[in-house]
């Protein structure tokens, strides 16, 4: 008798251990990025020039993205490696508790990261070019 073992390709293997290995510095990314909202938050009460509230806001906004890029490899990496090739794995596995989880921490991120580009990073006025 032959067991039917379900098919993946080679490179959704790679991707998924790939994807396991980014998930696992999550959480000190995570800390990274609180750093920086929270230097970010005391320059504002300071009543900091823009300059340098260009710069804290600047570097959230990469601690951001990075902690994004780890929870969106933990988020893959939860749904399993079928996911990767499979589109109704990826629904079914969305709808699993911990497939939820990520799912909403990702959105969390990603509102975070935008929030902070419309409103935390001041726009410096640059000059106008004279006529000619």
């Amino acid at each position: 008798m032959a067991f039917f073992r379900p098919r993946v390709s080679r490179e959704a293997e790679v991707r998924f251990h790939a994807d396991v290995e980014i998930s696992k510095g999550y959480p000190a990314l995570l800390d990274k990025a609180r750093e920086a909202e929270s230097t970010l938050r005391e320059l504002r009460a300071a009543d900091a020039d823009e300059i340098e509230l260009l710069a804290a806001g600047t570097a959230f906004d990469e601690a951001l993205t990075e902690a994004l890029r780890a929870a969106e490899s933990g988020q893959r990496a939860t749904f399993g490696v079928k996911a990767y090739d499979d589109r109704i794995a990826r629904r079914k596995a969305k709808a699993t508790p911990a497939g939820a989880a990520w799912t909403a921490e990702v959105e969390r991120l990603r509102t975070l990261r935008e929030d902070n580009r419309m409103w935390g990073i001041p726009r410096v006025p640059r000059p106008v070019p004279a006529a000619r």
